[in-house]
């Protein structure tokens, strides 16, 4: 699979390593200076052109780039199989139901979220505002989810009339060149959307570059705070998807079976490597045993293994340095008192020095021992009295991406939610990202928000007009 990206060939490449067997799957030149330069005066032009496209022809473009994704979501999802791990059984659906969903969402209500606002009449005058598109937009997306990061950015900042240069992950770059031969078989003018691959260095540069006018980031607290320095000479925004160490609250009248089930996959789907994924559980010590024995029941139903059989449930985490982190991230807590209640040898691909990793369950925590996201197949559970013991526990935490309860009571949910630190407040269900409602995270799980009507506005600056019809 060759690039399609244009220009001189770097003398520098990236290599991605399947976690599968270690083995190089995916090679490519990392950007030159003359590429980074050609494409960003390619997006200047670009954008001058594409924001007077009107919004329904640039609906019905991305429309067709996503019927062209899906209609490959097979061959897409096994090679994201095979550049970050997930089982086959589920890469597909990152592409059928999460990106299809959210793409589609956005392009819906696009006409109407960008719509002129207009202000109660006055006698003389035309006064209204309009949502100018920023500019060009850089999108900067991790590995754990390529596609549903990506998409949502790329489709709302397009749909506002930006143009996009996409800067994926490493482990994942042939999401951006499938991006490409979508929107070239959709008909999306040159300019409009382009990518590059690019290093640390390369990435802040052209942040830093003066004809940027925003940068969508995801990925860790670590980058985010890098983001921000790169931007810091400029007066542009940022928006920053980043770390999470979610929790998950059972109250004593939550229905036992189908809260464990939701938890459980909440915890340890993508090998647990989501920021939205389920890291802390607090039961309501009435329900705490019975929940502790059928989660550990259900963790032992997975099925660790290589992610292109169809049977695999659990596949390699991304890199083997990243399950030796887990690892010692649980043997650390196992140390200072915690009890692990999974035998990994009961998992019979797990082994150390690879990427295999059996799901993990700990008990007999203190609150500080999962303090910090730990970003693997491993889930803490402790018990709590009440639900002040709840909240305080939840709050107690330097991230606030998501939270859920577990209820039937909606008033109490409310209520609690109310009080809780977090950018979504979930009822009765987890990891999951719904395009109407803002995306948004609290506290070190960044800033600034993408999907719903707000997250096309994000992309987008006022700009007012104030008309007197008379001299």
């Amino acid at each position: 699979m060759r690039s399609t990206r244009i220009g001189r060939m770097s003398a520098l490449t990236q290599k991605t390593i399947t976690p599968i067997d270690g083995s190089v799957y995916v090679e490519r030149p990392l950007a030159a200076q003359t590429d980074i330069e050609s494409a960003l005066a390619r997006a200047m032009a670009a954008q001058r052109q594409w924001k007077h496209v009107p919004i329904g022809e640039r609906v019905a473009m991305l429309r067709r780039m996503v019927e062209w994704c899906v209609s490959r979501a097979d061959k897409i999802g096994e090679e994201l199989s095979w550049q970050m791990g997930r089982p086959i059984a589920y890469t597909p659906n990152e592409i059928r139901r999460g990106f299809q969903e959210r793409a589609l969402y956005m392009c819906s209500i696009a006409e109407a979220a960008l719509a002129d606002v207009r202000v109660e009449p006055k006698a003389g005058f035309e006064r209204f505002m309009r949502r100018e598109p920023l500019g060009v937009v850089v999108v900067v997306a991790p590995w754990n989810y390529p596609w549903l990061t990506s998409v949502n950015a790329i489709v709302p900042a397009l749909l506002a009339g930006n143009t996009v240069v996409l800067k994926m992950a490493q482990q994942t770059p042939l999401v951006a060149e499938r991006y490409a031969e979508a929107f070239a078989a959709a008909g999306l003018p040159t300019g409009v959307f382009q990518y590059l691959h690019m290093d640390h260095e390369q990435t802040a540069r052209v942040i830093g570059d003066a004809r940027v006018a925003f940068v969508a980031f995801t990925g860790s607290v670590p980058g985010g705070h890098a983001v921000q320095r790169a931007a810091a000479e400029r007066f542009i925004a940022t928006g920053l998807e980043l770390g999470g160490n979610d929790p998950a609250y059972v109250r004593p009248d939550a229905p036992l079976e189908s809260t464990i089930e939701n938890l459980v996959d909440g915890a340890y789907f993508n090998s647990g490597q989501s920021c939205c994924g389920i890291q802390r559980i607090y039961v309501h010590r009435s329900l705490y045993q019975p929940f502790v024995d059928g989660f550990v029941e259900l963790t032992r139903k997975y099925r660790l293994g290589h992610p292109l059989d169809a049977k695999t449930t659990l596949g390699p985490m991304v890199r083997a340095d990243a399950a030796a982190g887990v690892r010692a991230q649980v043997a650390a807590a196992v140390s200072k008192g915690a009890k692990a209640l999974i035998d990994p040898k009961s998992f019979a691909a797990d082994k150390e020095g690879t990427a295999y990793l059996a799901p993990q369950v700990l008990v007999d925590l203190e609150q500080q021992m999962m303090a910090e996201e730990i970003f693997g197949p491993v889930a803490g559970i402790m018990p709590v009295e009440n639900d002040e013991q709840a909240i305080q526990r939840m709050n107690d935490s330097r991230y606030g991406l998501t939270a859920s309860i577990w209820t039937t009571d909606a008033d109490a949910a409310v209520r609690i939610g109310d009080r809780v630190e977090t950018g979504t407040w979930f009822m009765n269900r987890c990891d999951y990202l719904d395009p109407a409602l803002a995306w948004t995270g609290v506290k070190d799980s960044g800033r600034g928000c993408t999907l719903s009507r707000l997250g096309l506005e994000a992309f987008t600056r006022p700009k007012s007009f104030h008309l007197k019809l008379k001299p």
